[in-house]
């Protein structure tokens, strides 16, 4: 499985966590930046991170700001992206189970670093159950050709 990966400042601990994380489970991934905590613009990151799951090249992302709010906000701009905004291992494993969310947004403030692992551990390892649920994707799916064109 490949994970794209971005942060603003306001993520970058986190999101340092989440790399060792991956290394150490054997997942490929790229950095979409940020690598500072130099104050910049979380659409700048967070938005490649989304395009690159959307058009296929990574199965899954994960995108961390300060709360997650923002980067979740962005990602979800993209066309067939479902980011879901987790702060628990109990939403996270149920947005992959029901909503086939390909995207993972958190907050550094809002969850440390050792539950933040456990969210992503469940966000990368529980799959989709389909059946009824992809109905309900699929509605997602007919509301983006709607309205994004």
């Amino acid at each position: 499985m490949k994970i794209a990966l971005a942060c603003d400042h306001g993520g970058l601990n986190l999101k340092n966590e989440v790399i060792k994380y991956l290394e150490s489970h054997g997942y490929e991934y790229k950095d979409f930046g940020t690598y500072t905590t130099d104050s910049c613009d979380y659409p700048d990151y967070a938005l490649p991170a989304a395009e690159a799951v959307a058009n296929g090249e990574f199965d899954r992302g994960i995108v961390i700001c300060s709360t997650g709010i923002g980067v979740s906000i962005v990602a979800n701009k993209v066309p067939g992206i479902r980011c879901a905004h987790c702060h628990d291992t109990y939403c996270a494993e149920f947005t992959r189970l029901h909503n086939d969310a390909n995207v993972l947004a958190m907050g550094e403030k809002v969850v440390g670093p050792g539950y933040a692992l456990k969210i992503v551990e469940k966000f990368l390892t529980t799959q989709f159950e389909g059946g009824r649920h992809q109905r309900r994707v699929d509605k997602i799916t007919a509301i983006e050709k709607k309205y994004c064109k």
